[in-house]
């Protein structure tokens, strides 16, 4: 619970997720090696450095109290330290500089100035300006004197190098973990793009590899859909069969009632039509989207065929918005049904219909508003169930049905990586429903 919020920062793909533990304990150790290694050594080396160079200058003081003047002073201490390379001057207190000067990345310098002013009681200040320089003021009884050295002398040289060598061989081993990182995780990507496909209505070619447990799961999913493949298979069929077998018996029928009067035909032959109509409903709902296959479809051009078809059949259907873009993935037979049904439904319970194709980038939207009675928000879940019947809520005298419509619709919807919502018709007053899928 106390990392609950840790969520809202962390990446949200696995690649992003396997790239942040690779890098987190790289970057971790790099500091903790920083910070134990180079700080302790490089510290502790300099001080010591910096204390032997202050007790050195501390001898040479000492001896230098007892001469009499500058001169005096100054050659003999230059011939004390020629091999130890100091250079020694008297200047004014003008001279003198107003604080310890050192550049603002010059961590070891702070050493250097600390280490120096414990052993030199007389220091008045330093002058580091480069890596290669030090200079050290301090008050003799002959006045202010300058002592100059090399910068080698009181700190490591080149310090920086291994944070170089790590920073170098850090992004180096890095980079070739990124690649072999998605190496190792291309399978895992190509799976869930193959198993989204999939639940769409697309059957793409594919075959596991990766890791043991990455082709366990795709070999797991091979079996998984070819199950459900040979089950639509074998359901198709065996709907096939039933189509048959029921329509020849009703085929018989409706010729042994022709051959009787007018008056006991009709209604028998209307009830023979009804049952013909509720075997397809029963067929088309059994079947879902097994009907082809998807392929890139134009939705405008396909929501233009359907209003078309109706207007044919004589029903008050108009297309409201239509925004074009490019092709998408669609069951051209299963959207029409969808579309067919939407309409059918918006024309049977009201009087008018408007039809509108809506593009983002996305997704594609197909409208359809009716100005009849419409729904009420609690009854949304329930009108997408099979063999339900809405009856407060849509006039059922205005046309027979089994509750199958809008299931056929919501199915085809969802083979499509999509869903079917439903809400107020702003412009008629009646039921908006929206086909939302990814473009």
């Amino acid at each position: 619970m106390f990392f609950v919020w840790l969520k809202n920062y962390m990446p949200r793909s696995l690649y992003g997720r396997a790239a942040l533990i690779l890098i987190l304990p790289v970057v971790t150790l790099q500091l903790v090696v920083s910070v134990v290694f180079i700080q302790r050594h490089f510290e502790g080396v300099t001080e010591q450095m910096s204390r032997g160079v202050a007790l050195e200058l501390r001898y040479l003081l000492d001896e230098m109290q007892g001469l009499p003047t500058q001169a005096v002073t100054l050659n003999a201490v230059r011939d004390a330290t020629e091999s130890l390379n100091y250079d020694f001057s008297y200047v004014s207190d003008a001279q003198l500089p107003a604080q310890n000067l050192r550049r603002w990345y010059d961590f070891s310098g702070i050493v250097v100035v600390r280490s120096l002013n414990e052993n030199l009681q007389e220091l008045r200040g330093v002058e580091m300006p480069d890596d290669r320089h030090v200079f050290v003021y301090t008050d003799t009884k002959l006045g202010l004197l300058k002592i100059g050295f090399d910068r080698p002398r009181v700190s490591a040289t080149n310090p920086h190098q291994l944070l170089v060598n790590m920073l170098f061989f850090g992004v180096f081993m890095t980079i070739i973990s990124f690649f072999y990182l998605r190496n190792q995780l291309r399978p895992i990507t190509r799976l869930g793009h193959v198993a989204e496909a999939f639940g769409r209505g697309q059957t793409l070619p594919y075959h596991a590899s990766g890791a043991v447990e990455v082709r366990a799961a795709g070999n797991a999913f091979l079996a998984m859909r070819a199950r459900i493949e040979r089950q639509i298979e074998q359901r198709t069929m065996m709907l096939s069969g039933v189509s048959h077998d029921l329509r020849t018996p009703l085929t018989r029928l409706k010729l042994g009632l022709s051959m009787l009067e007018d008056e006991d035909r009709e209604p028998l032959e209307r009830d023979v039509e009804d049952m013909r109509w509720l075997l397809d409903e029963f067929l088309n709902f059994a079947s879902g989207n097994a009907e082809g296959e998807q392929e890139l479809s134009d939705p405008l051009r396909l929501t233009q065929l359907a209003i078309e078809d109706a207007v044919r059949m004589e029903l008050a259907v108009e297309m409201l918005k239509a925004e074009a873009g490019p092709h998408v993935m669609l069951n051209p037979l299963a959207m029409r049904r969808a579309l067919d049904n939407l309409i059918g439904n918006a024309v049977r319970y009201g009087t008018r219909a408007q039809v509108s194709v809506l593009r983002t980038e996305k997704t594609v939207t197909f409208r359809v508003e009716d100005d009849g009675p419409g729904l009420t928000e609690d009854l949304y879940g329930a009108a997408v169930k099979p063999f339900v019947r809405l009856d407060p809520a849509r006039n059922q005298n205005k046309g027979t049905g089994v509750g199958l419509g809008l299931a056929i619709t919501n199915d085809i919807a969802r083979a499509h990586g999509g869903s079917l919502r439903f809400s107020k018709s702003e412009t008629l007053g009646g039921l908006r429903a929206d086909i939302v899928i990814r473009a």
